[in-house]
């Protein structure tokens, strides 16, 4: 046995709560994603573990842009966007996000990670500050580490404390601010009005990744920055397909100078394989439905008001949340995964937070809407995790 393998074999923390039955990660679902699922079992989940915001995955619209792209282009491009990668619909796509988010130019990448974690390092560099809030997505995080620029954070949506960091800093020097728009563990937002107005009393740049904002929060779904009206203050502004756009993929929006500087100089662009046509393809529909069917981000913040209000009125301790993303808190790790494998049980599908996604004192489970839950769903859910953090003491 080699030396990599005499290390691992001593890592054994996951099989501790396989070994107690609450392992809660990697539950095979054998249906379309949607808010009711197929477990392996055969057993009907209701599905509010999902970031799917807008319910298009199993939209036939989305997927049959799928299946065209397939028949057209095939499965793959076997090579990358620099080379001989770019199809016509990927230029096509990344010219309507420009046009969605308001700015000259897009670029597409395979995954929202790989956008974070490429762009960031070649933005800012040697000599240059990146500032991010300290509940930044890891990706985020694994972007800011690989640059050379001097690395700073903040408190999570303190603006004291991020003005105590700027105020520290060189004016002449480039120093770039990177903040989720909403916060993916406990669903509230950044405060970009205020970053912005220290954006321009500091003389910064801001990055704001709107994987959770999109389908979400502005007009047509535009996100946060729209929704702040900040979106011409904002220099970059990152998303994912992931999500509300029922796809795979990120992309990053900005001015035409910073995007063609990074069309060739990214690394997780250049050296990635292109987006496969089919992925292309359903998140280019998901974004033309999105934009013409502003009734689904209307009922959407229905049942997630809904949502709000009953697990208000049933004790549940929430938090600041201002979206879809409903935290739970259980504030004690075995009892988030016992809450999580009980409702797995009676029927309902939930996440847990535990440490590095959040602090020891803050575990939670993550309960999400979509546009396509109805409210008696939402009430059934909120009625069997109520019953559950009853038994467990934690409400």
């Amino acid at each position: 046995m080699g030396q990599l393998q005499e290390k691992y074999k001593k890592y054994c923390e996951p099989q501790k709560f396989i070994n107690a039955g609450v392992y809660p990660y990697f539950r095979e679902i054998t249906s379309k994603q949607g808010t009711e699922v197929i477990d392996i079992n055969g057993h009907s989940i209701l599905m509010f573990g999902s970031n799917a915001y807008t319910g298009l995955p199993n939209d036939p619209r989305v997927i049959e842009a799928g299946k065209r792209a397939m028949d057209k282009y095939g499965s793959g491009c076997a090579g990358s966007r620099f080379l001989n990668g770019t199809l016509d619909l990927h230029v096509q796509l990344e010219k309507e996000l420009a046009e969605f988010e308001n700015k000259d130019e897009a670029l597409c990448f395979s995954t929202g990670f790989s956008v974070n974690a490429g762009v960031l390092p070649v933005v800012v560099g040697r000599g240059d500050y990146i500032i991010c809030d300290d509940r930044d997505h890891a990706s985020i995080v694994d972007g800011r580490r690989l640059s050379f620029a001097t690395q700073l954070h903040y408190k999570h949506n303190d603006m004291q404390d991020l003005e105590r960091v700027l105020q520290k800093l060189p004016r002449e020097a480039i120093k770039l601010i990177v903040v989720d728009g909403v916060f993916s563990m406990e669903g509230d937002l950044a405060k970009l009005p205020d970053i912005i107005e220290l954006k321009h009393k500091y003389n910064c740049s801001v990055m704001v990744d709107e994987a959770h904002g999109l389908g979400v929060f502005g007009k047509q779904g535009r996100g946060v920055c729209d929704y702040f009206g900040v979106t011409d203050d904002v220099d970059l502004i990152m998303g994912t397909f992931s999500k509300s756009l029922a796809s795979i993929g990120g992309f990053i929006a900005s001015d035409k100078d910073t995007i063609n500087f990074l069309r060739h100089t990214c690394r997780t662009y250049i050296f990635s394989a292109s987006n496969t046509p089919a992925a292309t393809a359903a998140a280019l529909e998901a974004l033309h439905i999105m934009q013409n069917e502003p009734e689904r981000q209307e009922h959407l913040w229905a049942v997630t008001n809904y949502a709000l209000k009953r697990f208000r009125e049933e004790g549940f301790e929430i938090g600041d949340t201002e979206s879809p993303i409903i935290p739970l808190y259980v504030r004690d790790i075995h009892k988030t995964f016992i809450v999580t494998k009980l409702a797995y049980e009676a029927g309902v599908f939930i996440n847990p937070v535990i440490p590095p996604a959040c602090a020891p004192q803050d575990t939670l489970v993550r309960f999400a809407l979509m546009a396509t839950h109805t409210k008696e769903q939402v009430e059934r859910g909120v009625e069997i995790l109520k019953r559950i953090f009853k038994e467990e003491g934690i409400i």
